[in-house]
């Protein structure tokens, strides 16, 4: 299509223990850097560029990844994602993920920053082989506003579907009005000012690892509201609601810690932008 502002395809394969790119392309207000390779794991890291600094009115973005049999790769963002005022239409993201059998992809994004009357709605729709491993996190933080009001955006939609074997096995949605919902109450941020989301895939993702986690957090003490959901297939949700995102950050690398050590033996690697 070209009506999108950036568009981004990126297709990796593994060979002889290391994953690659078998293609590339992108145009527009959207980049990827050359992959960093953190250990000698043979997985890889991209890291997604906006040029354009920030997402405005009427902008669209399309963003494809496919990975390749036991393929292993991370994708994150250089910066937070800020959403500036889109007075006449809303910004919009859509992904299309295929991640094939025995691959892993972690999609770890920057926080969303949605900013005074901002509209925002986003889409990632994953087909993944049932062998396969899918870790994802996003943190919605609300942006600075002349008035000092904490969620002075205008909508912000978030839209999560999984298929397996063209069925869909997930689907996850947020959609967040301040102007029309009491966004302060039970059912919404509950006097919260972030929400963060994190969904984990993956055959390994079994009643034992599950029981660890809810004794991880039991050990600890955090200044938020953690909630840990069963999905239909091999995996889990968290919802986390929260007054900074460090707080998010902190919860969500602890687990994907426990993840790396138990599922694979390694520990997973700093992806520090500064």
């Amino acid at each position: 299509m070209n009506d999108w502002t950036g568009v981004l395809q990126l297709e990796a394969e593994e060979r002889k223990g290391k994953t690659v790119a078998k293609k590339v392309y992108f145009r527009g207000a959207f980049k990827v850097m050359r992959p960093i390779y953190h250990d000698d794991s043979g997985q890889a890291c991209y890291y997604l560029l906006n040029p354009g600094g920030g997402y405005l009115d009427g902008d669209r973005y399309h963003m494809k990844i496919t990975l390749g049999e036991n393929a292993r790769l991370t994708l994150t963002t250089q910066g937070a994602t800020k959403v500036y005022k889109t007075p006449t239409d809303y910004a919009y993201q859509e992904s299309e993920i295929f991640l094939g059998a025995g691959s892993y992809l972690e999609y770890i994004p920057d926080p969303l920053i949605a900013y005074q009357n901002a509209k925002y709605k986003q889409k990632n729709v994953i087909r993944m082989d049932r062998s396969a491993t899918f870790l994802y996190s996003d943190i919605l933080t609300p942006g600075w506003s002349p008035g000092g009001e904490r969620f002075s955006y205008k909508t912000v939609h978030l839209l999560n579907e999984i298929y397996m074997e063209d069925e869909l096995v997930v689907y996850d949605h947020i959609k967040l009005k301040p102007t029309e919902q009491n966004i302060n109450g039970l059912g919404f941020m509950e006097g919260y000012s972030h929400l963060g989301s994190m969904m984990v895939i993956s055959e390994q993702a079994d009643s034992t690892f599950l029981d660890q986690l809810y004794t991880a957090f039991d050990e600890k003490s955090y200044d938020c509201k953690v909630g840990l959901s069963l999905l239909p297939v091999n995996g889990f949700t968290i919802r986390v609601l929260a007054n900074s995102t460090q707080v998010i950050e902190k919860i969500f690398s602890d687990i994907h810690q426990m993840i790396s050590l138990e599922w694979f033996q390694s520990k997973p690697s700093s992806l520090r932008k500064y």
